[in-house]
C-alpha cells in the first residue's frame, strides 16, 4: 500500500518580503528533504527518466546549489552534481543537505538588504534574486521529486 502523507499547506510567514521569501524557501527544502529522506536503496539511485535523473541525485544536486549560491563554493561541473557517491547512504545526503541549508540560513541571517549583494563580491546577485532563484530551483525540483518517488513506491504529499 502506497504511503500517504498529509500535504502541508503553504507556510504561515512574517509580513515582510525577506520573511515571505525564506519561509517559502525552507518551506521547499524540507519538502524536499522529506521525499528523499525514508526512500528505499537502490531506488533512491535509479533513473525513473531516460535523462537519468534519480531522487538522490536531486538532492546532491541541490546541496551543491545552496553552498553555490549562499556560501561562495565554485562547482566546475553541474552535471556531475547531479550524482551520490555510491559509498553515500541516504542519510548521508540527506544530513549533507540539511548542514548546507543551516550554513546557508546563517549566512541570510546576517542579510538585511535584500538589494545588497549576498556576498562582498561585487558578481555576487542581489540577495532578493538569490531567494526567488533558489525558491525556483528548490520547487522545480521538489517537483521531480514528487514524481520520481512516487513511482519508487507509491508515497505521495509532502
Amino acid at each position: 500500500m502506497p504511503t500517504r502523507h498529509r500535504d502541508a499547506p503553504p507556510p504561515r510567514t512574517g509580513s515582510s518580503e525577506i520573511e515571505v521569501l525564506r519561509g517559502f524557501l525552507d518551506y521547499l527544502r524540507n519538502s524536499i528533504a522529506a521525499k528523499v529522506d525514508d526512500a528505499p536503496e537502490p531506488q533512491v539511485r535509479t533513473a525513473g527518466v531516460p535523462s537519468g535523473t534519480n531522487l538522490l541525485g536531486l538532492l546532491e544536486h541541490l546541496t551543491h546549489v545552496e553552498r553555490s549560491m549562499f556560501l561562495g563554493d565554485k562547482v566546475t561541473d553541474w552535471q556531475a552534481t547531479f550524482h551520490a557517491a555510491p559509498s553515500d547512504t541516504v542519510a548521508d545526503v540527506v544530513a549533507r543537505y540539511r548542514t548546507a541549508v543551516e550554513h546557508a540560513n546563517k549566512a541570510l541571517g546576517e542579510c538585511t538588504d535584500l538589494g545588497a549583494p549576498l556576498r562582498p563580491d561585487r558578481r555576487a546577485p542581489s540577495v532578493r534574486w538569490a531567494l526567488t532563484h533558489m525558491i525556483e530551483e528548490t520547487g522545480r525540483h521538489a517537483g521531480h521529486a514528487d514524481i520520481l518517488r512516487e513511482l519508487i513506491d507509491g508515497a505521495t504529499g509532502r
